[in-house]
This record gives structure tokens, sequence and C-alpha cells, in this order.
């Protein structure tokens, strides 16, 4: 099968979004399948056309930016020359060029998958009021042009207004989550690299730094953790400069943050590689995930933390709370509450015992090729309905 997949970023641009499509990409080319991104040129110096792991990646000019998204007059042009050399279409959504695409591949009798990652929720303020009611529609026009919706969870799915109004094509699929095995010298050269006071508990953050990421709520809960554990720190693992649309969010926090960094209290990490975030996980005591908002639907570093035996405080959203529900490794704190997010870190932190779970039946569970396989039989599905040939 020749799948053509549309997305508004893909790698080397690093989000929860842009991981699973890299990783179902990967895992639908290892089932001998040929996979073509169509994607933003996003920086002037990425290649035009390249092959990253058999996987053909073919990026479009930006012609200029709102907030996080992009113009590309001539994605259209491109998408629907590709269209007839594919015989299916995967889209990632929110995407703003989406829409037409779909009904292209509608008119055309191309299976079509829509894979709906999140709400598109941008700040306040006139234009993205204005850009977030057009994103709305467009992703209501491909969702009706679709034949089928892929969606991480049912309790997302029942949650979110998009997903509600086509109930009857949503398929639940769990994401594709993975992550190498780390060594144990490598575990404990990272621990040496970047806690060499041998400081505990290690509270972990493994996101991009952005206002809907719960950050803010996280400096606030400290005060209370560092009472009974003044040794407590904190690892941000994850790019926390120069992100789009966050630059305004970093200074506000910075001032606070820079005094915890000055009591060796935090500690940014960057963009940690797999195999160093496979040794990142070993190293805390608990990660937390405490967004704010439905942009984050499921939180994918959660199940690589547990794969590691490490429990998980995650916010109470829609998707989000799923992890810590399915496996018992973890509690579940109230959106935006700073009070309870720190005493339900102590709570993992005192009986770490309580939140123990089955990090092998889990990475079987969410392994790439079980999501490439049931995405593939959702397009099997579709070729059977419309009686066309994959």
């Amino acid at each position: 099968m020749r799948i053509l997949t549309a997305i508004t970023y893909y790698r080397p641009y690093t989000s929860g979004l842009t991981i699973y499509a890299e990783r179902l990409a990967k895992a639908l080319v290892q089932r001998s399948h040929e996979v073509t991104v169509l994607t933003s040129r996003f920086e002037k110096d990425l290649k035009v056309a390249e092959n990253m792991d058999g996987v053909t990646v073919l990026r479009v000019p930006v012609f200029m930016r709102l907030n996080k998204g992009v113009l590309m007059p001539s994605f259209n042009m491109v998408a629907r020359n590709e269209l007839k050399h594919h015989d299916a279409l995967l889209l990632h959504l929110p995407q703003f060029d989406a829409a037409k695409l779909a009904r292209q591949a509608n008119r055309a009798r191309v299976p079509t998958v829509v894979l709906y990652h999140s709400e598109l929720i941008l700040p306040p303020g006139l234009i993205n009021r204005f850009v977030n009611r057009v994103m709305d529609v467009m992703t209501y026009r491909a969702g009706r042009a679709a034949h089928r919706i892929s969606a991480y969870t049912q309790d997302f799915s029942d949650h979110s207004a998009f997903l509600q109004r086509f109930k009857d094509k949503v398929a639940v699929i769990p994401p594709a989550v993975e992550l190498p095995a780390a060594k144990a010298a490598d575990v404990k050269a990272f621990a040496k690299e970047h806690n060499p006071d041998g400081r505990r508990p290690v509270i972990g953050m493994a996101t991009r730094l952005a206002a809907e990421k719960g950050v803010e709520q996280l400096l606030q809960a400290l005060p209370r953790i560092q009472e009974k554990y003044p040794n407590a720190i904190v690892w941000f693992a994850g790019q926390y400069e120069g992100v789009l649309g966050e630059e305004a969010y970093l200074r506000r926090l910075r001032p606070v943050i820079d005094t915890l960094e000055t009591a060796g209290q935090w500690k940014f990490l960057g963009t940690l590689s797999m195999k160093q975030m496979a040794a990142f996980y070993p190293n805390l005591d608990v990660l937390i995930v405490p967004s704010t908002n439905s942009t984050e639907t499921f939180g994918f570093v959660q199940i690589e933390a547990m794969m590691n035996g490490t429990p998980v405080v995650a916010a109470d959203l829609p998707g989000v709370r799923q992890p810590v529900a399915m496996t018992g490794m973890g509690r579940v704190t109230p959106v935006g509450d700073a009070a309870t997010l720190a005493e339900n870190i102590l709570a993992v932190l005192d009986k770490p015992a309580d939140y123990q779970g089955d990090p092998a039946a889990i990475r079987q569970q969410f392994s790439p090729d079980t999501s490439a396989q049931r995405h593939e039989a959702l397009f099997g599905e579709i070729a059977d309905e419309l009686d066309v040939a994959l």
C-alpha cells in the first residue's frame, strides 16, 4: 500500500504529535508499505525532499506564519499531484490544509483516515480567536470528508466536541510509544553528569516549555514539596528556549526558575535523544504531566516513564488521565491546582511501592507495530466499503 501522510510539522520539529507521526510512518514502512510524508519546510535550511528511515519526506515552502501555524500556498497543488500516486491518505489533525486534501481524496475514492491528536486552543487575542475559528471550520470539513477518524482513547473521544460530531467514524487506537532499553552503565553515567551531588528525589518533566504544559503549576507546588524534601531537584527535559509562541511565557517564569537553578533545585537538560531519554526515566522518582488544557490528550511521556518503572502524576484531563487509570502507576491531579499537585507528588514519593506496574505489558500494548496494524486494518475496511484495491 502506498500511503500519503500529511502533517504540518515533521522531524526535526519535536512534539508529541511529530514523534507519534514518525513512529507510525516508520512502523508502516516496516510492514512493507510505501510512506510519503508531506509537510512544511518550516526552516529554510531543511531539504525539500529526503529519505528518513525509509520514509520519503517532501517539504512545501512556507509563505508566512500565524502563531504556530504556517501558510503554504503551494501545498494543495503538491498534495493533489502526490495523491495521484498513492492508494491511501493519512491526515494528522489539527492541520489547516487537511480539509481540501480530504475532499480531494474523497472525490477520488482514496481511503482516508484522520488521526486526531488534540484540540487547538491558542492563547487569548483577537487574531488568535480568528485563527481558532478558521481552524475549527477546516477541521470539521476534514472530518466530514474522511472515512475514519483515529483517536487515542475512548475517554478523549467522549469529551471532544469535534469527535462527538463524528461518533460513527471514530476508531480508538492507542498511540505508538517506544523507547530503547537503557543499559545500567548509561543510567549511572546520566545521573553522574546531571546530578553529581546525588540530590533526591528527582522530579521530572519531559515536554516543551509552553503555557499549556503546566510548568507554572509545578513552580507553585515546589515550596510545599521542598518542606518535606529539601534536596529535591527538578529535571526538565525538552526544548525550553525558542519555543514557537512561548517566548513571553518563558520570560515571565525566568526569575523563579533562575533562583531555583542557582540553588541547584532545577536543571534544564535540553532536548534529549531517545537513548538519553531511556537513561533519564530510570533516574526519576516521579514524572509529572500537569497540563492545563485539552491541547494535551494523552502524554506519551507517561508511557515511556512507566515502561521504565517510573510512576506519574498526571492532570485530570480527558485522555491524559488514562495512562494512570490503565496501569495504576501514579495519581491523577486536578487541573491547575498547585496545592493538590504538591500533595499528589508527595504521596507518590512517600510510598513508591504503591504505584508499581508491569512495564513489559505496557511496552507491548503501545508498540508502534500494534498501532500500524490497526491503522492498516482501518484502510482495509474503507477499501472494502469503497470496493477499491489497495
